[in-house]
């Protein structure tokens, strides 16, 4: 009888998916990331649920949208009777074990694992102090100074996945060490907080992209077209964004810099996955062993302008996603099709011989990879919603969200014009088809798929009564101070910079 297999989950935080040399970056040194690519499917078109932290995480762990679990900001608390795919897998045999990153805010920091390491750097709670980044402060949020202390040192967050790193490490070495007989197959997610801002690296990575890196691919579009540059004018609300979080006017240097800085933690990340890899193949378990890589959402790294997430673009929606396993995932295939993180947590129960979660959205595209029959619909979908409270909003409370279909990708923004690009003509998503007639049929139609299930209007309302119930529990959070449980002790004297 053939053995149940393992499965080792890296989770990553912020990382762009074109920053990888297996998505054609040449100037990027990720071989760890380019091998596990060598011996298994690379997918050309994964995308997050959410171009922010928790509400994507929180989806990838349901399978359901945002909207469907109502959890769009990052502090929107997951309901606790929602299955996640670690309940699904346990149901199994499976002992889901979690190492660092979960992003869960709330007394529940399990959400179907059996344990849980390392922990998270910033409490459970709303309403109490924040974890304090010391010289990097507000680096690490959507916040003009990412731009302005940035390039060699040293950030907490690194500190903090070295720990991960060598946690993952141990339990590797730990489930080989039990007899064979008695060993039962693991489920590890190893939770990475890389290469998420401060843009703050070791000094031998910005040295080493200060001499290398070009200029961002796509710059900023200007007010207009011109018989000279066929991109259409920038979309107001996106010129609102980078105007009102400061970096309208970043200068040259900087840029570079943190540009710098940012493919040097990509770089750092991907030395620590190498190392947990090597572990892998050290220990004999990586023979029967899934290993996928993904990130919860992307980075506009200077790329339009832009810095962070939080829009829907393809730097900030599309993710790197990377599975290998021996002996059934074709080495060195490329995957085309359109899929979500939504259906990456199915993917794996039905690869660990689980039941697919119910009531949800994703779906697995294992029998795509192990060549069975599977009508794949190349859909998906992508939302960014939040109120005006989080100081980095600007006080503009914002609903939209992301259709990709096949070729074809929609941006609807609430109050705005939308956007309609085709990306075989246009991959840059610089050119605004939703004003040309020969694809008014085209974008009506996208329209109606993008709303039959999401409302904006009803979401505003939905909304306001989470935040009216969050502003109490912040409240109750501020007068008791609970205790926050699996916290990883950061301390702002971690940071520094050079």
């Amino acid at each position: 009888m053939k053995k149940k297999p393992n499965l080792l989950f890296i989770f990553s935080d912020q990382h762009a998916k074109r920053v990888t040399g297996c998505y054609a970056d040449a100037d990027v040194k990720t071989p760890s990331l380019d091998k596990l690519a060598e011996s298994g499917v690379t997918f050309d078109n994964a995308y997050c649920p959410s171009p922010i932290c928790v509400p994507s995480r929180m989806a990838m762990l349901t399978a359901c949208h945002p909207h469907k679990q109502e959890c769009w900001t990052n502090d929107d608390y997951l309901s606790s009777d929602i299955p996640t795919w670690l309940h699904a897998v346990s149901a199994v045999g499976y002992e889901p074990e979690l190492i660092g990153r979960l992003h869960a805010m709330g007394p529940d920091q399990l959400h179907g694992y059996a344990s849980r390491s390392v922990g998270e750097h910033s409490p459970n709670w709303p309403g109490v102090a924040r974890h304090s980044m010391g010289v990097l402060e507000k680096t690490n949020d959507p916040n003009k100074e990412s731009v302005i202390a940035c390039g060699a040192g040293q950030s907490a967050y690194e500190l903090k996945d070295r720990d991960v790193t060598t946690a993952a490490i141990e339990a590797l070495h730990n489930h080989a060490a039990i007899e064979p007989e008695a060993r039962k197959p693991f489920c590890i997610t190893v939770g990475l907080m890389l290469p998420h801002a401060p843009y703050v690296a070791q000094k031998k990575w910005v040295d080493y992209y200060l001499e290398r890196l070009p200029e961002p691919p796509i710059s900023a579009p200007e007010n207009r077209p011109s018989k000279d540059s066929p991109c259409s004018p920038e979309h107001p609300w996106i010129t609102w964004w980078r105007t009102n979080r400061g970096i309208d006017s970043v200068d040259p240097d900087q840029a570079k810099l943190a540009r710098a800085a940012y493919w040097g933690l990509v770089s750092t990340m991907d030395e620590m996955i190498g190392q947990i890899l090597d572990a892998l193949s050290a220990t004999g378990l990586a023979e029967n062993t899934l290993v996928v890589y993904a990130s919860d959402h992307g980075d506009h790294v200077g790329d339009r302008g832009l810095w962070w997430k939080h829009t829907l673009y393809d730097e900030s929606t599309c993710v790197p996603l990377i599975m290998s396993m021996p002996g059934t995932l074709t080495k060195r295939s490329r995957c085309a099709s359109v899929v979500s993180l939504l259906d990456v947590s199915q993917t794996m129960i039905d690869a660990l011989g689980g039941s697919p979660l119910p009531h949800a959205d994703g779906n697995s595209f294992w029998p795509l990879l192990t060549g069975q029959s599977c009508d794949w619909g190349d859909r998906v979908f992508s939302e960014y919603c939040t109120d005006s409270v989080p100081e980095w909003t600007g006080g503009q409370a914002v609903r939209q969200r992301m259709l990709r279909e096949g070729d074809w990708k929609l941006h609807v923004y609430h109050g705005y014009p939308p956007l309609l690009f085709n990306l075989a003509d246009d991959p840059n998503e610089q050119i605004n088809r939703a004003e040309d007639p020969r694809c008014a049929e085209r974008l009506r139609q996208m329209m109606e798929v993008i709303h039959k299930e999401w409302n904006p209007d009803n979401i505003k309302q939905i909304m306001r009564r989470r935040r009216d119930r969050k502003d109490v529990i912040a409240e109750w959070s501020r007068a008791i101070e609970p205790a926050s449980t699996h916290l990883w002790p950061l301390e702002p004297s971690m940071n520094a910079l050079d």
